[in-house]
């Protein structure tokens, strides 16, 4: 197992075999063509467990456990002021620690030929101060405020659950999806489609209307919608935060 740490824009390996039970939570990292999830697992307590995706907060000076695998085909976790390339294979699990002192965002993306929209696979690493990461934690595991009754976003909650939820889930609620990306805390995010369009109202709407024009032979298909119902479904996202 390997241990990296970040000095200066630059990384070094160590051994931390003996570090294990420092390690504050794990995180597992899937990889999906063409996106990334991340599902949270805290040491403690099985209830503080939650899924993201595409951009995974660590804490700065503090050791985090990544368990790689991939839902499909060969992918690699490769943010390269972090970690080099780690292989997320079929049926497998790789394993290492991440320790990065500097606060800041980190850039990366598939280190792996995964298909045809390899070069989009885009990830980053948001290392935060440690007070800043545990208030993104704990909002993380918030159940989302569901829209007020009669407002636009009401109405796109209906559309979410009859045409999204099959494909992706919202905390507590009947949406339960695992096809495509964990949307409870959506607005937290500030790309879409690992890395295509900017997270606000103008990305929903392009990445809703015609995901396969912005990353063609990505998994989530025309849905067909009308400028109204679309506007309706942004409404009802942008309270996902």
């Amino acid at each position: 197992m390997t241990s990296v740490s970040l000095f200066a824009g630059a990384y070094a390996l160590a051994d931390d075999a003996g570090s294990k039970a420092e390690t504050p939570f794990t995180v597992e990292i899937t990889g999906h063509q063409w996106w990334w999830s991340g599902r949270y697992l805290s040491n403690s307590e099985s209830d503080r467990t939650f899924t993201t995706a595409s951009e995974f907060h660590i804490p700065a000076g503090k050791e985090v456990r990544f368990q790689i695998r991939s839902a499909d085909v060969m992918h690699g976790f490769w943010v390269p002021r972090v970690t080099e390339s780690v292989d997320a294979v079929p049926g497998q699990v790789t394993e290492t620690t991440i320790k990065v002192d500097e606060p800041g965002v980190y850039q990366g993306q598939c280190g792996v030929f995964c298909g045809a929209q390899h070069q989009n696979m885009k990830l980053s690493v948001v290392v935060d101060e440690p007070e800043d990461f545990e208030a993104w934690y704990d909002d993380q595991l918030k159940v989302p405020e569901p829209p007020e009754e009669g407002t636009e976003a009401a109405e796109g909650m209906k559309i979410f659950a009859a045409t999204c939820s099959g494909c992706h889930a919202v905390r507590d609620t009947a949406a339960g999806g695992v096809y495509g990306p964990n949307l409870s805390h959506l607005m937290t995010r500030s790309t879409l489609g690992s890395g295509m369009l900017t997270n606000d109202s103008e990305g929903l709407a392009r990445w809703i209307d015609n995901p396969q024009q912005i990353k063609p032979g990505c998994r989530m298909p025309d849905l067909g919608l009308d400028e109204q119902k679309i506007d309706k479904l942004v409404a009802y996202m942008e309270t996902l935060d």
